[in-house]
């Protein structure tokens, strides 16, 4: 893996934890995108950077990372995370391995409404 940088030019790691990927900057965790694994699939439902370490680019960085795993691995992506969702659209090599959210998978995260 290259070495990462945030806009500031401080070093990130991105680590894939149980159920998530998170960002840290100088050894610091300051972010997540959590998921769930579904057959086929990893579902991301979430993600947040730290206010303070907020308009550094973490919140790509991790995604990037965590997307990218997720194709290595052979899953397709569910962007129900609003970040994500906008992450896919604006980088379309993800497009193909994208799938729409279905009432089930939201079911089973207890997000349908």
């Amino acid at each position: 893996m290259a070495d990462l940088t945030d806009k500031t030019g401080a070093p990130v790691t991105v680590t894939r934890e149980d159920g998530r990927f998170t960002v840290a900057v100088d050894g610091k965790t300051v972010g997540l995108t959590a998921f769930a694994d579904r057959p086929g699939q990893r579902v991301f439902y979430h993600t947040e950077v730290d206010e303070a370490f907020g308009g550094r680019g973490l919140a790509s960085i991790v995604i990037a990372d965590a997307l990218a795993a997720t194709r290595e691995e052979g899953l397709r992506i569910v962007p129900v995370c609003p970040t994500v969702l906008a992450y896919v659209r604006k980088h379309p090599e993800f497009a193909g391995i994208a799938d729409r959210p279905t009432r089930e998978i939201l079911d089973s995260l207890g997000l349908a409404t």
